[in-house]
C-alpha cells in the first residue's frame, strides 16, 4: 500500500511504540492532570508535531548523518537526559500550592510535549532506524509513500493521545477530593522522569 512494506505490521509497530511507557506518555498524563482535557490535547498535538519533525528528518537523510557521526546522536542523548532529569527535579522540589512544573496554558503544554518528543532518543531511534525498514524499495512512490506514512502516524498518535487524555481526566476527577494522592503521583512522576534521564544518559 503506497509503497509501504506490510502496512498492517507498520500500524502495529506504531501502536506498540506509542504504548511503550516513556517520557511522551508521562507528558500526556501530567498535562491532562494539570490542565484538563484542553491541556492534554495540546500535549497530544505537541507529540504529533515532534513525531512529524523526526519522521521528515529521517526522510531527509538525517539517519545517514547520525550513523556517520555517532557523536551527534550521543549529544542528543545527553541533552534529552538532562532535560528530562531537570523536569523531574522541578516536580520533586515543587512545594504544595506553588507554581506547577507544567504551566496550565495549553500553548506551553504543546511546547513541553514537543521538546520532550524531539529530545527522546526512543523516538529518534525509531524514526531514524526502525521506520525506514517499512519503506518498500521496489514499490516506493516518493513523497506519496512518506506522506501516507506520516498521515498514518499522525492519526494513530491522535487516537492514542485522545484515549490517554480522556482516561487520565476521568481518573483525575475522582481524585480531586484527595489532593494528597495527586501530590504523591506528581512526586512519583518526578522520580520516573529523573529515572528516564539517568537511563538515557547511561545507555549506549
Amino acid at each position: 500500500m503506497f509503497g509501504i512494506a506490510d502496512y498492517g505490521a507498520f500500524v502495529v509497530a506504531i501502536v506498540l511504540f506509542l504504548a511503550i511507557p516513556g517520557p511522551g506518555n508521562l507528558a500526556l498524563i501530567t498535562s491532562t492532570s494539570k490542565g484538563g482535557i484542553r491541556g492534554g490535547l495540546a500535549a497530544t498535538f505537541g507529540v504529533m508535531a515532534g513525531d512529524q519533525v523526526l519522521m521528515w528528518m529521517a526522510v531527509a537523510g538525517v539517519a545517514t548523518l547520525l550513523a556517520a557521526y555517532p557523536t551527534a546522536f550521543n549529544a542528543v542523548q545527553w541533552l534529552g537526559a538532562a532535560y528530562l532529569a531537570w523536569l523531574g527535579w522541578k516536580m520533586l522540589s515543587a512545594k504544595p500550592g506553588g507554581k506547577p512544573v507544567l504551566n496550565i496554558r495549553p500553548r506551553q503544554y504543546f511546547q513541553q510535549a514537543l521538546a520532550i518528543t524531539l529530545l527522546n532518543p526512543k523516538a529518534i531511534v525509531f524514526y531514524m532506524a526502525f521506520f525506514p525498514l517499512f519503506v518498500d524499495p521496489a514499490k516506493h512512490q516518493g513523497l506519496l509513500t512518506f506522506g501516507a506514512m506520516a498521515a498514518t502516524v499522525a492519526l494513530l498518535t491522535f487516537a492514542y493521545g485522545l484515549t490517554a487524555v480522556l482516561l487520565t481526566h476521568f481518573l483525575a476527577e475522582r481524585m480531586r477530593a484527595a489532593p494528597h494522592i495527586a501530590r504523591t503521583l506528581e512526586k512519583l512522576a518526578g522520580v520516573f522522569l529523573i529515572g528516564f534521564g539517568i537511563k538515557l544518559a547511561i545507555s549506549k
